[in-house]
C-alpha cells in the first residue's frame, strides 16, 4: 500500500477514535479521557497535514525546485510535533482545574471499553504504517505512525489510572494520569521537532548507509590509481544523496574515466536504496580545497 493510502486510513482512524474517546469522556466525565480525546484531534490534524506534505513531496522537480520537493515531509513531522506540545498544554490546564475541583466519575466500565477499542485500532494501524514508512523512507508517515503509538501508550496510561480510581476511590488519580499523559506526549513532540530540524539542515545519512558507501568505494579504490575523497552525504525525505571526488591517472581517456564513474554510481545506488550519487572526476595530481577563508567572503 502507498504512503498516501496509509495517511488516508490514518485520517479515517482519527475520526473514529475521536468519536469513541469523546463518547468515553462524555459517559465518565473523566479529565484523563478528555485529554485522550484531545490528542486524537491532534492525530486528525497531523494526518491531514502529513497527507498534504506527502502529495507535495511526490511532485517532480521544477524550475523553482530543481532538486525536487522531498523535504516537504519534514515540515509535516515538525508541525505534528508542535501540535502534540500544544495539546499537552491543554491537557495540563484541564488536569489542574480538575485537581482543584475533583468530580466523581461515572460509567467507568463502558467508558474504558470505548477507550481500549480506539487504542486497539490505532495500535494496529501504527504497526503497518511504521513498517511502510521504513520501506519507503517516509518521514511524514513515520511521524504520524509514532504519534499513533504515543496515543496508544497515552490510552494505556489513562486506563490504568482510571482503574486505580475505581479500585481506591482516590479521585486525584484521574488528573494525575492526565498530567502523566501530557508529559509523555511532550517528549514525543520534542523528538519529532528535533528530527524534523535535522532533516531540514541536511543531516548526513544513517551510519549503516555510510558504511555501505565506504565498502563500495573500497572495492573500486586502488593504491596507485583510484582514490576517493570529500565524500559527503545528506538525506532529503525519501531521497538520499552522496557527493564525492574520484581521482584517477591524468593519462586516462575521458571515455575510460566516465565508464568507471558510471560503474561506481551504479554500485552505490544498488548498495543504498533511493541513493543519488554525484561524482566529480579529477586527476591524481589535482586536489580540491574546501572551507578556504576566501570562500566565505
Amino acid at each position: 500500500m502507498q504512503v498516501s493510502s496509509y495517511l488516508k486510513l490514518s485520517i479515517a482512524a482519527a475520526l473514529a477514535t475521536i468519536a469513541l474517546k469523546t463518547g468515553a469522556w462524555w459517559l465518565t466525565d473523566s479529565v484523563s479521557l478528555l485529554s485522550d480525546a484531545l490528542e486524537s484531534l491532534v492525530n486528525l490534524a497531523g494526518a491531514m497535514f502529513a497527507l498534504a506534505m506527502v502529495t507535495i513531496a511526490a511532485q517532480p522537480p521544477d524550475d523553482d525546485h530543481p532538486y525536487g520537493h522531498h523535504k516537504a515531509e519534514y515540515f509535516s513531522s515538525g508541525f505534528e510535533g508542535v501540535l502534540i506540545i500544544v495539546a499537552a498544554l491543554g491537557i495540563v490546564a484541564a488536569a489542574v482545574e480538575r485537581w482543584l475541583n475533583p468530580q466523581p466519575l461515572q460509567a467507568l466500565g463502558l467508558g474504558l471499553t470505548l477507550s481500549v477499542l480506539s487504542s486497539g485500532l490505532n495500535g494496529v494501524l501504527a504497526f503497518f504504517m511504521l513498517r511502510t514508512a521504513r520501506e519507503h523512507h517516509s518521514m511524514a508517515l513515520e511521524g504520524d505512525a509514532r504519534h499513533l503509538i504515543t496515543d496508544v501508550w497515552t490510552s494505556a496510561g489513562v486506563v490504568a489510572g482510571l482503574l486505580a480510581v475505581g479500585a481506591t476511590g482516590w479521585q486525584w488519580l484521574d488528573p494525575l494520569a492526565a498530567i502523566a499523559v501530557a508529559a509523555n506526549i511532550v517528549r514525543e513532540g520534542v523528538s519529532l521537532i528535533r528530527r524534523s530540524a535535522d532533516g531540514l539542515m541536511d543531516r548526513a545519512l544513517e551510519p549503516e548507509h555510510r558504511e555501505a558507501i565506504d565498502q563500495v568505494l573500497a572495492e573500486f579504490a586502488h593504491p596507485t590509481a583510484i582514490r576517493f575523497d570529500h565524500v559527503v552525504s545528506r538525506r532529503a525525505g525519501a531521497r538520499r544523496f552522496v557527493d564525492m571526488h574520484m581521482h584517477m591517472p591524468a593519462g586516462w581517456t575521458l571515455q575510460r574515466a566516465a565508464a568507471l564513474r558510471s560503474s561506481v554510481e551504479q554500485a552505490l545506488m544498488s548498495a543504498v536504496p533511493g541513493l543519488r550519487a554525484s561524482i566529480q572526476l579529477l586527476p591524481n595530481d589535482v586536489e580540491a580545497h574546501f572551507d578556504d577563508a576566501r570562500d566565505l567572503l
